[in-house]
């Protein structure tokens, strides 16, 4: 480390203390340094959450059209 504390370092790359610090901690999570969720973790997650709420539209929507179609074959012409 250069010795200069992480305030100092945000001020002189123009980031907030409060977001240098979330990427050190990112950092030791993805270096195995620390617990949570790595960077390709979270991506993949975010994905998969995008994913499962285009699927549940679909899922919805294919039900609303088997509903249609099963009273427009039930009806007597």
């Amino acid at each position: 480390m250069s010795g200069r504390t992480q305030k100092e370092t945000a001020e002189e790359i123009g980031v907030s203390a409060w977001t240098l610090s979330r990427w050190v901690r990112q950092a030791d999570i993805d270096e195995g340094k620390a617990a949570g969720l790595t960077s390709e973790e979270r991506d993949e997650l975010r994905c998969l959450r995008r994913e499962n709420k285009i699927l549940k539209e679909e899922k919805e929507i294919l039900k609303k059209a088997a509903l249609f179609f099963a009273r427009e074959t039930d009806q007597p012409k």
